[in-house]
């Protein structure tokens, strides 16, 4: 045999084997393909029958929140006015039984908060969505008790002016057609309200029963794909390999008349058998060339000394390699940075956005930096610099810090709920625009989705109470004790930037002015801040790093599951 290199000679011995052979190698469909699309269809299958499952229970919850947020509320305000309807009517009758002037004011009140009571039921009534023929029956109830109710302010004030047989007859005639008309109306619209939710129910029944069905079949289906995709798998890789496996141990053992199956494949296990049948064809080879054993062996030598002399020669290779290429790719590298750098202009747009992205991330940097400093300030370098009370409006200073948030997050839905006369307390304006401004500004921060928030002043007693509500991601329990402490966040706040000064910016600022901030806070249900000033109280000028240390007496927390965060 001539010497030559090892993958040629297995080439041209698969060549001369089978005719073809190279072209089917050059065809090759590897097995990772094959597990990759058994994979990724039973993937795709799975997604696609979830999705499926999913769309078919939420048309089951659909009647379910139809008949929570329908037929239970409905019937429950039905209820309501059945209830209070007949007691108004036996109220009536109390007032013509009573005998003093005692009893009538007493049932007066009685009638009264019935009246009350009523238009309550009725006016829950109405903000529920109802089909036409219930408005409808409810429509004509409205006015048939309408008419009742007026009709018994008349027999109450005829039984008051006298004669009181009079008023009893108009009790017994008149007021009862009319009390009986409505209570008739009210009665036919109990029934269809019952007749409705009854359809309601079976509806989400038969919905329920659906969908659970149908899901069923979705995870047979999918399981029954799952195991054809094993099957398929078994066949077509497992046990092919299993055959080649058992076909080697006999080529070991000698038996060269063994039969080699998958040949005839495109994939790697087809390579693996025709690899096989060309270890078989040279074992033969080599049994029937013993002779030629002395040139094999000086062949296999000079082929070592050719490797060896290879390998060096690659090691020398790359080494050249590594030093001669470093040098121009590092010189290219600074040419491209320099033709980076004096490149044509951007485009005005592409100007502005990124103007704008420098411009929000140096307001960043600014608020955490007028943050930190103001802390500073406040807590080490004495109130008596930085601290100028006036008296002020501390509606004006809200609405303010509310037009502020809102040029800055134009999409960001802030309710004020403030007085219409102002709110005057003494305080220093810039301070408290501060303490306002972080709370709100935390909302935001700390919001999901939608942007929603709510502030709200009033005056209670000698207090001005301020409170902001958000939707936001709330407060963990473990973090209460530690929520208006410097640079301290919360735990589930890691993934949103801030610098843990805002709040303890808040709370001094509060005690600053005499007053206290408290908290309501349900993790992943939003947070409520209440900020309590007084409103004409004595200043206080002695705040500083020992007046603020005692946050509990500062902090009043409210509720079981309050906590804390920072800005």
């Amino acid at each position: 045999c001539s010497a030559q290199p090892a993958s040629t000679y297995l080439e041209n011995r698969v060549r001369s084997a089978r005719p073809g052979a190279a072209f089917v190698m050059n065809k090759a469909r590897s097995i990772e393909f094959r597990f990759s699309s058994v994979f990724l269809f039973v993937l795709a299958a799975v997604v696609v029958l979830g999705s499926f499952s999913a769309w078919r229970l939420s048309g089951y919850r659909t009647y379910s929140d139809e008949l929570r947020d329908r037929f239970f509320r409905s019937t429950q305000y039905i209820g309501d006015l059945n209830n209070h309807t007949s007691d108004f009517r036996a109220g009536e009758a109390t007032g013509l039984l009573s005998s003093n002037n005692s009893d009538v004011a007493s049932n007066t009140q009685d009638l009264k908060k019935l009246d009350d009571l009523i238009a309550l039921a009725q006016h829950s009534y109405e903000h529920v969505y109802h089909e036409k023929s219930e408005l409808a029956l409810y429509t004509k109830f409205r006015t048939e008790w309408s008419i009742y109710r007026k009709g018994a302010d008349r027999v109450l004030a005829r039984w008051a002016a006298g004669p009181k047989s009079e008023a009893t007859a108009m009790y017994r005639t008149s007021s009862r057609r009319a009390y009986d008309a409505a209570s008739d109306t009210l009665g036919l619209l109990t029934d269809l309200n019952i007749a409705d939710a009854h359809a309601a129910t079976a509806q989400a029944d038969g919905a329920y029963r659906e969908a659970v069905l149908l899901t069923m079949l979705a995870m047979t289906f999918a399981g029954l794909m799952v195991v054809g995709g094993l099957i398929h798998m078994r066949r077509s890789i497992a046990d092919p390999l299993v055959d080649l496996a058992r076909t080697m141990r006999l080529l070991a053992r000698n038996r060269m008349d063994v039969e080699i199956h998958g040949s005839e494949r495109r994939d790697e296990i087809g390579e693996m058998a025709r690899a096989v049948a060309v270890f078989r064809e040279n074992a033969i080879d080599l049994a029937l060339s013993q002779r030629t054993l002395a040139d094999q062996a000086s062949m296999l030598a000079e082929k070592l000394a050719a490797e060896q002399r290879l390998t060096e020669l690659q090691r020398n290779f790359l080494s050249m390699a590594s030093h001669e290429f470093r040098t121009p790719l590092t010189i290219i590298d600074g040419h491209a940075q320099r033709l980076i750098s004096s490149s044509s202009r951007l485009g005005p747009d592409d100007v502005a956005e990124r103007a704008s992205k420098i411009r929000g991330a140096v307001l960043r940097i600014t608020s955490v930096t007028d943050q930190l400093i103001d802390a500073a300030r406040l807590v080490d370098g004495g109130t008596e610099l930085y601290f100028h009370p006036n008296q002020l409006d501390l509606n004006h200073v809200l609405r303010e810090v509310c037009r502020v948030h809102r040029d800055v997050v134009p999409n960001i839905h802030l309710w004020e709920n403030f007085e219409s006369a102002p709110l005057y307390i003494i305080g220093d304006r810039k301070l408290l625009f501060h303490l306002f401004s972080n709370l709100i500004s935390n909302s935001i921060k700390y919001s999901v989705g939608e942007i929603r928030i709510k502030i709200s002043a009033e005056l209670a007693g000698n207090k001005a109470i301020v409170t902001v509500d958000d939707h936001g991601v709330g407060i963990p329990q473990t973090d209460r004790d530690h929520l208006f402490e410097r640079y301290f966040r919360g735990g589930n706040v890691s993934g949103i930037v801030g610098t843990g000064i805002g709040l303890y910016l808040v709370k001094t600022v509060a005690v600053l002015h005499g007053g206290e901030i408290s908290v309501e806070s349900e993790e992943g249900k939003g947070s409520r801040f209440t900020v309590r000033l007084p409103a004409g109280a004595p200043l206080r000028s002695d705040i500083g790093p020992s007046a603020t240390s005692d946050r509990n007496r500062a902090v009043a927390p409210v509720g079981a599951t309050t906590s804390g965060n920072s800005g």
